[in-house]
């Protein structure tokens, strides 16, 4: 499975960054890098995952990265996170 950046703010609010990873790692996923910007009010995360097998779909990931508090999910957005479907 290929690498997916997500862009994300995040507050800063004790444990955000630690929610966020914890959930992609127990949702399946492999963090390969991500960057991380103090912008005044909270954070810009860019985030690069890749599942641990096949079956790990990014778009659901976002989905649930959706649900966290304090974190927002701003590119690319949900539709660009549907897995390619092969020909």
């Amino acid at each position: 499975m290929s690498t997916q950046t997500l862009h994300l703010n995040i507050d800063r609010a004790d444990g955000s960054l630690q929610r966020l990873i914890g959930l992609v790692e127990r949702r399946g996923f492999h963090i390969d890098g991500m960057t991380l910007r103090d912008e005044g009010h909270g954070r810009r995360v860019e985030l690069a995952v890749r599942g641990r097998d096949d079956g790990r779909c990014p778009h659901t990931l976002g989905r649930q990265i959706d649900k966290l508090f304090g974190v927002t999910r701003i590119t690319p957005p949900a539709a660009a996170f549907h897995p390619e479907v092969a020909a």
